[in-house]
């Protein structure tokens, strides 16, 4: 999952040598010397590896632009996503949510690398809160 601007901005790069790969392997004539099976098996290889790319800005844009729903909570598992979701979808960086906590950066962006696993229920539930994020049934 993306999770900043910054990892977005590598991402697309990582696209778009992706894509070029892509076309240099479609437009270029075969080698003898590669069985066509092996070249067929790295054409698509690049393209299932571009299309994650793809997909991961894709969900990034849309939350980020509020044209995606932040996950509902369900169970307790599905809370570091949310919350992670939830800041991209209020346009936060890290630097701001940590401001409204009284943290570092550097914090908030632990806490999402771990997935919120070292944050304790009280942190969590404060992160939540400055996030306006509705935990529960809607």
């Amino acid at each position: 999952m993306i999770k900043n601007e910054r990892q977005c901005r590598i991402t697309k790069a990582q696209a778009e040598r992706f894509r070029e790969a892509v076309r240099n392997l479609q437009s270029s004539p075969p080698d003898e010397k590669i069985h066509p099976v092996l070249r067929r098996a790295e054409l698509e290889a690049l393209q299932s590896q571009l299309a994650d790319l793809e997909g991961e800005l894709l969900e990034f844009e849309e939350i980020r632009d509020g044209l995606r729903p932040i996950l509902n909570v369900e169970s307790v598992d599905d809370l570091p996503r949310a919350l992670i979701q939830a800041r991209i979808a209020a346009r936060l960086s890290h630097e701001e949510l940590a401001a409204k906590l009284h943290l570092k950066p550097q914090q908030i962006q632990r806490y999402e690398a771990t997935e919120y696993q070292s944050a304790n229920l009280s942190r969590i539930t404060e992160v939540a809160r400055a996030l306006s994020l509705r935990l529960g049934p809607k």
